[in-house]
């Protein structure tokens, strides 16, 4: 694994639609989540020595306008896009860095300003990066756009007639994201629904309704990686985070063969949770509070079963029983998860990191999951890489 990598200052904005802040432009928003990292790290803009500015929708070159808010120093700054597991993957390089030794002190970024409606192409003249995953889905289920949700919502079909989940099971999952963003001052959605509300909102693809959908969002997000070294030299080790294991993992055959639920990235997630696990040393068993990648509440459910929360099948008895909200076995997306908390694309993965270095802190306010010790992320892009990190507070 190489050096020991700590997670020291992280900052996020409020997640808003698109929009709703006249005049809030992404160098606003970087500007905005990084001052709240430096500060969190008691840290200046010039002890940072390289910077990874993860985003989806921009010109070339924004990362650096949008880091050059924080301070004009001459360091590397590398833009990231990795469609949605960018902010995860500008975490994942800038703990390469500091884990190959080649840095002390690194600083993640990620923003997206997104256009409202559903994501859709950019470019129609060249092939599309999810070409071959939509055939796959094409061969059982007739395309539809939006695509994104067709393409999670066929997935949770293929569960359905494979292991008998159901409509409400899904939308039981966005009732608790939408329930736990009650308490996320950075949500961009703070409002309370009953089942039978989410089930009765607008169907968007079959099962998936409207209130089981991710927004798109507006906002930003910043984590500064350190050493062990720098942790010790400034008395970092109070607030310091540990990331016990980190691993990166794109489309394996699986991803295109005949299954909707592998073309969506069930089997590169599961993948990564392995190789997670075995560098830590741990199994899911130990993790107390999970943030995962619920794009749509149908991936929340199949992510239940890639990082072995069940066995292939049973994700949804885990609803049934209630085991993935406070008082379960896990509490699964307490800061509201994509589906309520928002979705920036370049900004999720911090985001992410953010919840998780509060609550093992301890200081999530009411979102505190009691006595959390061992603290898991999950950040998918389709086309596709998912990013998956385990963190615990610093045994230094």
């Amino acid at each position: 694994m190489g050096n020991r990598v700590f997670v020291v200052g992280v900052g996020m904005t409020k997640f808003e639609k698109p929009g709703s802040r006249e005049g809030w432009d992404y160098p606003d928003m970087v500007r905005e989540a990084g001052t709240a990292a430096l500060n969190d790290a008691d840290v200046s803009y010039d002890q940072i020595e390289q910077v990874f500015v993860g985003f989806v929708y921009g010109d070339s070159c924004s990362g650096q306008r949008a880091a050059y808010e924080l301070g004009l120093s001459g360091v590397p700054i590398v833009n990231v896009n990795n469609n949605c597991a960018t902010g995860s993957t500008a975490l994942y390089l800038g703990a390469e860095a500091v884990r190959g030794g080649r840095a002390d002190c690194v600083l993640a970024l990620g923003f997206e300003k997104m256009q409202m409606g559903s994501l859709s192409a950019m470019y129609t003249d060249r092939s599309g990066p999810l070409d071959k995953h939509m055939e796959v889905l094409a061969r059982k289920y007739e395309p539809q756009n939006p695509f994104a949700p067709y393409m999670f919502g066929a997935a949770a079909r293929e569960h359905m007639e494979l292991y008998g989940s159901t409509p409400e099971h899904y939308a039981k999952i966005g009732e608790k994201n939408h329930r736990h963003s009650v308490n996320n001052p950075y949500a961009q959605f703070q409002d309370e629904y009953t089942l039978q509300e989410v089930l009765d909102s607008r169907t968007i693809y079959e099962p998936l309704t409207k209130l089981q959908c991710s927004p798109t969002s507006d906002g930003s997000g910043a984590v500064v990686l350190v050493s062990e070294d720098f942790v010790r030299r400034h008395g970092l080790a109070d607030q310091a985070i540990e990331i016990l294991g980190q691993a990166m993992v794109t489309d394996l055959p699986e991803s295109l063969g005949v299954s909707a639920i592998s073309a969506i990235g069930s089997d590169m997630s599961r993948k990564a949770a392995e190789l997670v696990f075995e560098q830590a040393g741990r199994t899911i068993h130990e993790v107390d509070v999970i943030e995962l990648h619920d794009c749509f509440s149908a991936n929340e459910l199949l992510t239940y079963e890639a990082l072995g929360l069940c066995a292939v099948g049973e994700g949804h008895k885990l609803v049934e029983n209630r085991e993935t909200t406070y008082g379960g076995r896990w509490v699964v997306n307490p800061s509201g998860g994509l589906i309520s908390k928002g979705h920036p694309l370049g900004a999720t993965g911090l985001a992410q990191c953010s919840e998780l270095t509060w609550q093992l802190r301890g200081t999530a306010d009411k979102r505190q999951v009691e006595g959390a010790q061992l603290a898991l992320q999950h950040n998918i892009g389709l086309g596709g890489a998912v990013v998956v990190t385990l963190y615990q507070k610093a045994e230094i």
